[in-house]
């Protein structure tokens, strides 16, 4: 049996991955591809069988410390050849001696839990095609994220991620068709959430906030802000506000993972976390 080839990525093949993940039902975003590779250009593998390309990974870095991965994708008509071990070694070899985490599908979490990964806990992915925009009373002003120096914005979302990820961050939230939100206060910025167009209507995320009125006020801004077409939030199931949230308006579960952990797991505030940024970078 020949063993397909891995190599890094150019730009141009991460657009085949991401209609290859369209076709696996993950529903990407339109701008991903240049916010991807703005996190690190390197964490993206593909593997080639005979020049032809029959699977995907990504191991990002942030830092030395803590990695991501996902985008682990084999064609179906070459799964069952090896093709995907060889992907998932040459990622965690990358990403090796920091935690790696990854949101996997959950009929692969016992494969996951064999190669070294605990499960954290599971992250669901409400959806609508009208979502209701709460009404907050007492709501702390939102406003556009570029309208603050990006260096305040950044250090809020550190908190809610493991390390820093400023190049992605910027990306994120200037790229084409983005909205991005903050709420502020006399103590700074309270709250952080990005709208972004996808191939099916839009994803909310991340969507992080220091209680859940400031989370409510986000989503709000986010649900006016937001062009025809379904919304979906992919939220972590421990943070039982946000489900409530979501729930009241009108969203309904669409699609799970289970966050995975090699390593030691980050301590990230969940009950602050209203959305996660993506299920591909964590």
């Amino acid at each position: 049996m020949t063993t397909a080839t891995i190599r890094r990525m150019r730009p141009q093949d991460l657009a085949l991955a991401l209609d290859w993940a369209a076709a696996e039902g993950w529903n990407p975003g339109l701008s991903d591809a240049a916010c991807f590779l703005a996190a690190d250009p390197d964490g993206f593998l593909l593997a080639e069988l005979a020049g032809e390309p029959v699977g995907c990974v990504s191991a990002v870095r942030y830092g030395d410390a803590f990695g991501f991965l996902g985008f682990y994708i084999v064609r179906p008509e070459h799964r069952g050849r090896g093709h995907g071990l060889a992907l998932w070694r040459a990622a965690m070899a990358r990403l090796q001696p920091g935690t790696v985490g990854l949101d996997g599908v959950v009929a692969q979490q016992d494969n996951y839990r064999r190669s070294g990964f605990a499960l954290l806990h599971r992250n669901i992915r409400y959806g609508a095609a009208r979502p209701h925009a709460p009404h907050v009373q007492d709501a702390p002003a939102i406003s556009p994220a570029a309208d603050l120096p990006f260096a305040a914005v950044a250090a809020f979302d550190r908190h809610f991620f493991p390390t820093a990820r400023d190049g992605f961050l910027g990306a994120w939230l200037s790229a084409p068709g983005h909205v991005a939100r903050v709420a502020t206060g006399p103590g700074g910025v309270l709250g952080l959430g990005v709208l972004r167009p996808c191939r099916e209507g839009s994803k909310i995320g991340p969507l992080f906030a220091q209680d859940g009125a400031t989370g409510r006020a986000i989503f709000a801004a986010l649900l006016r802000a937001a062009p025809p077409g379904p919304i979906f939030l992919d939220l972590p199931e421990p943070n039982a506000d946000a489900v409530a949230m979501a729930v009241a308006a009108g969203m309904t579960p669409a699609f799970e993972t289970a966050r995975m952990y090699a390593g030691v797991a980050p301590a990230l505030p969940i009950d602050r976390i209203y959305g996660i940024t993506s299920f591909e970078l964590g």
